[in-house]
């Protein structure tokens, strides 16, 4: 369901001859409705977040180290697919988890660039 305009810049990037990208366009606007019935038969499904249960436990010490810190976070995920709920339970150390953070927060922002909101807008 894009514009002409924007099927149009989409694939002028890949660098086909005017004459190409013309016949591309019309045979695009002949299947657009068979191309996105099949396009969201391909969608995968994806289960949704449901909560979130998390645990922070910690290692004192032990018989061989007697001061020793050995922290480790537990995450039960329950996620909902199709009306069925089901339980993740994952076990990480808290840099690990940082990172895993860090690198979320970066795809969200990345999300926020134009060149996203142009393929998102696309995909609708």
């Amino acid at each position: 369901q894009i514009s002409e305009t924007d099927f149009q810049d989409s694939v002028h990037v890949l660098g086909f001859s005017d004459e190409l990208n013309k016949l591309l366009l019309q045979l695009y606007l002949d299947n657009r409705k068979e191309i996105r019935s099949v396009l969201s038969e391909l969608a995968p499904r994806f289960p949704s977040y449901h909560n979130l249960e998390w645990r922070l436990d910690v290692q004192l010490a032990s018989r061989s180290l007697r001061q020793q810190i050995k922290p480790l976070v537990t995450l039960k995920l329950h996620l909902s697919e199709d009306g069925d709920q089901t339980a993740r339970v994952l076990q990480t150390d808290p840099s690990t988890l940082l990172h895993l953070i860090r690198q979320l927060e970066q795809a969200l922002g990345e999300m926020k660039s134009n060149h996203c909101r142009r393929i998102v807008r696309n995909m609708k």
